[in-house]
């Protein structure tokens, strides 16, 4: 027989056993958390990235990640293990099934294309493996042949710590974003999804002092230090500034096209006269237009007061076209305060403004002398993952830009 205070032990310890099972039960779970996420593209090509949920099952949002920076969904819904997180500024969302704590479904690209299936496990720690050489620093990957844009060479910035990597192509319309990755039997893998751009790149490291990269498991390509002889001796990356030109550089840079309200906006009126006028081609489908659209929103907010003024000419899809969603999203996601117009669609940027020369980039833009003039250029944008250059193209474009203010 048990005595009275053995019973009162033994409903103790029974009591908060139960009272443990029931905390670590899988029903208490919920999608918060850090995700090893997988795209998988239409052409089959799989693609790792991270993927973060935050708040609470009454209010969540998901993020992708470029390096350190975060693209953050909208609020989403949660309904009986259906997880919606929109990206409105993206026109597209992430829809999966929560469950067994795996996330399974698809991320829909609205009118970008095809949806990728989407799968995610949670997170762990996968540290680099083997002694890994060191390829931090600048290469030059000469092309077999000329690019779509006319580029003979590309630059790739690399970052290293240990067995970790991280890297970004740039190119002449702007850069592949941060890929990220680690060493292992030999190669570094890297890779990238922020909602755009999907990216799988391999990097081996050859004896010579080269980098044999693979990019998306398909397309092979050589890379060499820039201090290389064999660099010095390829073409050089296309210069931003040198890209794009206009006709004739005597004539005032003309555009008349609508606001989202329909109002026509020109060239001619009064708001631009005697200002120096940043006109900025872009587009919403752009992954390289949304790392822009913040440096421009914080410039006109800055210079507006010192007389600049900036204009996007918007061009999108003729599916976006028909509501303007995405463009809406887009312009209060970066708080963008110019105009902004929709110049039309993505094919005929080169007709709307046949000044333009070699009009073949996104983002692409003409800065204005006070006179209305065409005073300088760029082609594309280069974000942070390029890390010095993207400093140093800033820091050049405001000396541009103070030397036309300073202009009688």
């Amino acid at each position: 027989m048990f005595s009275r205070r053995s019973l009162d032990r033994l409903s103790l310890s029974l009591v908060l056993s139960a009272s443990l099972v029931a905390c670590s039960r899988p029903a208490d779970k919920t999608p918060v958390g850090m995700w090893d996420a997988t795209i998988k593209t239409a052409g089959g090509l799989e693609v790792p990235f991270r993927f973060e949920i935050t708040g609470t099952p009454q209010a969540l949002s998901g993020s992708f990640f470029d390096g350190d920076l975060k693209r953050t969904s909208s609020p989403a819904t949660l309904t009986n293990g259906q997880l919606v997180l929109p990206f409105d500024e993206y026109g597209t969302k992430v829809d999966v099934t929560y469950k067994d704590d795996r996330l399974e479904g698809k991320y829909e690209r609205g009118t970008r294309g095809a949806p990728y299936a989407f799968t995610a496990v949670r997170a762990t720690t996968s540290p680099a493996t083997g002694d890994a050489p060191s390829i931090a620093g600048e290469w030059r990957i000469p092309l077999d042949k000329p690019s779509s844009k006319g580029e003979s060479a590309w630059r790739m910035v690399v970052r290293q710590t240990g067995g970790d990597v991280s890297a970004a192509i740039m190119r002449v319309d702007g850069d592949t974003g941060t890929l990220q990755g680690s060493y292992k039997n030999g190669t570094f893998t890297l890779s990238h999804f922020s909602g755009a751009r999907p990216t799988v790149l391999e990097v081996t490291p050859v004896d010579d002092g080269s980098l044999k990269i693979v990019e998306d498991r398909k397309t092979a390509r050589v890379a060499y230090r820039e201090t290389d002889e064999r660099a010095k001796a390829a073409p050089q990356p296309t210069d931003p500034t040198q890209h794009m030109g206009v006709v004739d550089p005597s004539a005032k840079f003309k555009f008349s096209f609508p606001d989202l309200e329909g109002n026509i906006v020109s060239d001619t009126d009064p708001r631009f006269q005697g200002k120096v006028v940043i006109v900025s081609l872009t587009g919403t489908w752009c992954p390289n237009c949304h790392d822009e659209a913040p440096f421009l929103s914080k410039l006109y907010k800055d210079y507006r007061s010192k007389g600049l003024e900036i204009v996007a000419l918007s061009f999108e899809e003729p599916a976006q076209l028909k509501d303007l969603s995405r463009v809406r999203a887009f312009i209060k996601n970066y708080d963008i305060t110019y105009p902004f117009l929709i110049a039309g669609d993505t094919d005929h940027e080169a007709a709307a403004l046949p000044q333009a020369v070699n009009l073949n980039t996104f983002p692409a833009t003409f800065v204005l002398g006070k006179d209305g003039r065409v005073r300088a250029t760029h082609a594309g944008y280069a974000s942070k993952a390029t890390g010095p250059h993207y400093l140093e193209e800033q820091k050049e474009f405001l000396a541009e830009l103070d030397r036309l203010l300073a202009e009688k």
